[in-house]
């Protein structure tokens, strides 16, 4: 009998599955997705730095200088500055990632025999990548001052570092504030995908059907309280923060929470949506897992940098709203900069909030009609 029971559950399980054509799609493709997104985004090098050359008096010297960090690969200088205090706002909107200050008087100083500095400023918010935009721009002034030394045995090229917004290159500035945004997917697209999902499954749901609310009452209904627990793990991530990991928080403890609550609507409305789209608690489960935290963990910069990336990944981990929440927060956080600064990024995730409210809506309307 035992046995007999074990083939008959086992026939109904496989047949549910088969069955079940989301279920068999969701099971079918995720192992593809996750090898071709963790194979190609699990990048250590650091590709694409975007760099900035400040040089205030170009002459002969300087420009060949310059055209050595234009004709690498590596390197993609995005300005050529006259004067150093250009810089910061570069800086504060991520525009660039590392900038080669050149002294004036550069050729004159290095024709005479004289130490010609070089200055080498990168932005250390992620550690990892500012040591090594770092270490390639000194291999690339290296080489010039060999080549240089090759005619002329009196060159002499002076380089000195700085680091931004986290000289002591601590890990933890780079991942807290990423795993804010991990907590807060977890706690909204998750848990919101399965517990809908559940009341379908158990048909508490129908209640709902002769019932007065409207679509956007139930949904505000349901989201209230993992709005109110979102709101709550952002203080408590922002606070473990500070007393555990002492990550700085140079910006507007407001604005931070704000961003937050505005990432918290964004995911709710994600987990909404999937849970709208699908009939079972696994389903929702693997699709929350596929849509929401695979691309929070890897194409939102939390641990790998998108620069490194494929162009189709860069492209594609512009439509995950922790990418962009991501970049805020180390921002409020790192570099201390304001709402001026961080409009785009906020329009981003609003338009991202207004749309997925609609579709969850609608999309809500109908699973009720």
């Amino acid at each position: 009998m035992t046995t007999k029971a074990l083939g008959g559950l086992l026939r109904k399980e496989i047949y549910h599955v088969l069955r079940d054509r989301r279920t068999l799609a969701v099971i079918t493709l995720m192992p593809i997705v996750q090898v071709i997104i963790f194979g190609y985004a699990i990048r250590t090098d650091v590709d694409h730095v975007r760099l900035a050359i400040v040089d205030p008096a170009p002459d002969a010297a300087t420009l060949e200088l310059r055209s050595r960090f234009g004709a690498t690969d590596t390197f993609r200088v995005t300005a050529t500055l006259p004067a150093a205090h250009d810089l910061e706002p570069l800086f504060r909107r991520g525009l660039v990632q590392g900038a080669v200050l050149i002294e004036p008087g550069f050729g004159d100083n290095l024709g005479r025999g004289l130490p010609a500095d070089v200055l080498i400023v990168t932005d250390a918010t992620e550690p990892n990548t500012g040591s090594v935009v770092q270490a390639y721009v000194l291999q690339v002034i290296q080489a010039y001052e060999r080549e240089r030394g090759a005619t002329s045995s009196a060159v002499r090229l002076v380089p000195s570092v700085r680091m931004r917004f986290n000289p002591t290159r601590e890990s933890s500035n780079l991942f807290v504030p990423g795993l804010m945004a991990f907590v807060l997917t977890i706690i909204s697209s998750l848990m919101t995908a399965i517990t809908i999902t559940r009341e379908k499954e158990t048909g508490t749901m129908e209640t709902l059907l002769v019932s007065p609310l409207r679509p956007w009452q139930i949904i505000v209904g349901k989201v209230a309280p993992y709005l109110a627990i979102g709101f709550v793990s952002v203080l408590g991530v922002i606070v473990e923060a500070r007393l555990v990991f002492n990550v700085p928080l140079r910006g507007s403890l407001v604005l931070l929470l704000a961003e937050g609550l505005l990432f918290i609507l964004v995911s709710l409305s994600l987990g909404i949506l999937i849970s709208a789209r699908t009939s079972s608690q696994r389903v929702a489960m693997m699709g929350a897992m596929v849509g929401t935290m695979l691309p929070t963990m890897l194409l939102s910069g939390f641990i790998f940098p998108i620069e490194s990336m494929p162009w189709p990944l860069r492209a594609i981990s512009n439509i995950v709203p922790a990418r962009w929440f991501v970049v805020v927060a180390r921002a409020i956080m790192l570099k201390g900069i304001g709402l001026s600064y961080l409009w785009r990024e906020t329009l981003v995730l609003a338009v991202m909030a207004g749309v997925l409210l609609v579709l969850s809506t609608r999309s809500f309307r109908e699973r009720l009609e």
